[in-house]
C-alpha cells in the first residue's frame, strides 16, 4: 500500500470585523476541521485571516497558488454587501472559470434558506490551482462541501468536493484519496489509481 500524495492547501478566511480582532473568526478552523476529516493526504495548510479588501484578497490568493497550493478555499465576502468584495477579487485573478460549482452550492444552501440566491461563490482555476470561494458560516462551509445525506447516511444532494479531487487531477495537482464515509471523491475509472 502506497500512502497518499502529501498537499498543500490554502484556506483563506475574508471578514473586516474577525481580522480586526473584533470577534473570533471560526472560517479557518471549520475549513481545516473539515479538510482533516475529509481527506486521507497529509495535508500542509497555508492559513490567512484577511479583511473585505479586493487588492489584498486577490494578492494572497496569486502568493498561495505561487506557494504551491493546489487547492485555495475561501469563506466570507460573497453576500451582496458593498464589503462583499471576494467573488471579483476571485474573479481577477483566473486564468478559467469553473461555474458548476457556484451553482451547485447555491442549490444546497436553497433547501435551507431562501436568501441563497444572494450568494454569489466562484470558483476559478488558476495555473495548477483550483479556487473556490465558500460560504461564511461553518454550518453551510460543511453542507457545501460534504453535501446533503438522509437519516440513514445515504447522499441525497451531492456535495462540490466529490468534483475536488478529479478536477485537480486534470490541472496536473496531487491524487487527493478522501475518506468516503465523509466525502466519496468521484473519478471515472480510468481515472482511479490502483495499488
Amino acid at each position: 500500500m502506497t500512502t497518499p500524495d502529501p498537499v498543500r492547501i490554502g484556506i483563506v478566511s475574508i471578514s473586516d470585523r474577525a481580522s480586526s480582532g473584533t470577534y473570533e473568526d471560526k472560517g479557518l478552523p471549520s475549513l481545516q476541521a473539515w479538510l482533516g476529516r475529509a481527506l486521507k493526504n497529509p495535508v500542509d495548510f497555508e492559513a490567512r485571516l484577511i479583511p473585505d479588501e479586493a487588492a489584498l484578497i486577490s494578492a494572497t490568493l496569486i502568493e498561495l497558488v505561487n506557494a504551491g497550493c493546489s487547492l485555495v478555499l475561501t469563506t466570507g465576502g460573497t453576500g451582496p454587501a458593498l464589503r462583499d468584495v471576494t467573488p471579483e477579487a476571485t474573479l481577477a485573478v483566473a486564468h478559467k472559470e469553473m461555474p458548476g460549482f457556484g451553482e451547485q452550492m447555491r442549490q444546497i444552501s436553497l433547501r435551507f434558506v431562501p436568501t441563497a440566491i444572494l450568494s454569489r461563490q466562484v470558483a476559478v482555476i488558476r495555473d495548477k490551482s483550483l479556487i473556490i470561494n465558500l460560504p461564511g458560516q461553518p454550518k453551510s462551509i460543511a453542507e457545501t462541501l460534504e453535501g446533503l445525506k438522509d437519516t440513514e447516511g445515504v447522499q441525497v444532494v451531492p456535495g462540490i468536493f466529490a468534483a475536488v479531487p478529479y478536477c485537480i487531477d486534470l490541472i496536473g495537482g496531487p491524487y487527493l484519496e478522501t475518506d468516503d464515509t465523509v466525502c466519496k471523491a468521484f473519478r471515472p475509472k480510468s481515472a482511479i489509481r490502483t495499488r
